[in-house]
């Protein structure tokens, strides 16, 4: 799968059908995805697997509660603006 296959599919599995998730995920792919390291992306690609619930909560409301193997990635996602650094 070439990169840009692979975003579009990404892109896809970011539509949550919930505004501020989908505006959140899709934020963070456009912005942040590329320059991962291979572990954060396969956590990525697992979290969009998740339930759109548990991404609200994990997301938007208490990120305390994130398991840990997202717990990285989410704080990475949360951080304002997606700024890449």
């Amino acid at each position: 799968m070439t990169p840009e296959e692979e975003r579009r599919r990404l892109a896809w599995q970011c539509r949550r059908g919930m505004l501020e998730l989908d505006e959140l995920l899709l934020t963070f792919l456009e912005k942040r995805y590329a320059s991962l390291e291979p572990g954060l992306k396969g956590a990525f690609q697992n979290l969009l697997m998740e339930r759109d619930p548990d991404l609200f909560q994990w997301l938007l409301e208490r990120p305390a509660s994130t398991p840990p193997p997202y717990a990285d990635l989410v704080t990475l996602i949360r951080k304002k603006g997606n700024r890449q650094e």
